[in-house]
């Protein structure tokens, strides 16, 4: 590596005097996206996208000094020039472009292909050397559309009448985009865990739109939520906030499910296979669209991907070891 190394501190570019993504606190931080192993407190400057700026500083404090850029944007940093790309992962979420001299790294931060009414569209950023994720890097992993994903989740629900019907996925992201998929089959309000509820305020001020929604919370204590829907993060699965509801029938969805027994071991009775992060055949084939010759394998499957990508495709792709989790409880 050289223009980008690692450092205790994370991903460093010495020529620009910035971090991305970096997990200790640092002077300057470039942030793909607000998950909790890409955004952490502490560092004295934070650029961004504009769009993830409500909840960036929702994770980060109000008072972060943060830097809002638009999309394709270029920002002069020490003898470097950056740029933010859509990266498709969630609300605002982008890949870094690092330009210096005639070389350029793409960092890709987390991203998917498959299209989500909830972000802006993977964009795909030319250049010589690509940092790309790898959380479901294994052939196993094949998404269907969010939609046909979403419709089988309001078959679900409308099956059961009887009884409250819980979903559990991720409270950032996630949960946006079933909500905004939701609007093809139902116009029927789905209730809300209050970590849901506050993120999803902030979808809906810049304008991303959705089924309505109600927090938990606001509801009576002795409301039944008979035949009603609610959406919750995986953290409260058998927690004592689950008491208000009787007999619920569960589920999960994440790209996990896609693996035989997940669904069984997690304690839910239904899965439901939904990711924000590329499968296999969108991360083998961003790879090549972007052309890089260089590559670099983070979190997840790194070595299976960068060991594919090397002997099959003839690039040069190495595993590199970070603090990325990829998808988390977050």
């Amino acid at each position: 590596m050289s223009l980008i190394t690692v450092l205790p501190e994370g991903l460093y570019c010495e020529q620009g005097g910035f971090f991305i993504d970096p997990w200790k606190s640092v002077d300057t931080a470039l942030i793909t996206h607000a998950h909790s192993d890409h955004a952490r407190s502490g560092s004295n400057q934070y650029f961004a996208t504009q769009m993830s700026e409500g909840i960036l500083k929702k994770r980060l404090g109000a008072q972060t000094n943060l830097q809002g850029v638009e999309y394709g944007d270029r920002v002069k940093l020490g003898n470097t020039w950056v740029s933010f790309h859509a990266a498709g992962h969630v609300l605002g979420s982008a890949q870094i472009r690092v330009e210096c001299g005639d070389e350029v790294w793409v960092i890709s931060g987390d991203y998917k292909r498959c299209a989500d009414p909830t972000c802006a569209e993977f964009e795909v950023v030319p250049c010589d050397t690509f940092i790309t994720e790898a959380t479901f890097g294994l052939p196993i992993y094949r998404w269907n559309t969010g939609e046909e994903t979403c419709r089988q989740v309001y078959e679900w629900w409308m099956g059961d009448r009887d009884r409250p019907s819980l979903l559990f996925c991720y409270a950032f992201g996630k949960a946006q985009r079933v909500l905004a998929e939701l609007r093809k089959f139902t116009d029927r309000p789905v209730y809300v865990h209050g970590a849901v509820h506050v993120l999803t305020e902030i979808y809906r001020q810049v304008g991303v739109e959705m089924v309505p929604t109600l927090p938990v919370s606001d509801m009576p204590r002795d409301y039944k939520f008979k035949g009603d829907l609610v959406l919750a993060p995986p953290s409260a699965h058998r927690s004592t906030w689950m008491k208000r509801f009787q007999q619920p029938q569960t589920a999960f969805a994440s790209g996990w499910m896609a693996v035989r027994g997940a669904r069984r071991r997690r304690g839910y009775e239904r899965g439901f296979v939904l990711s924000d992060h590329a499968d296999w055949n969108g991360l083998v084939n961003t790879t090549l669209q972007t052309g890089a010759k260089n590559v670099y394998v983070t979190h997840g499957q790194s070595d299976v991907l960068s060991r594919y990508l090397s002997e099959v495709h003839h690039l040069n792709a190495l595993p590199l070891k970070t603090l990325f989790e990829g998808e988390a409880d977050i």
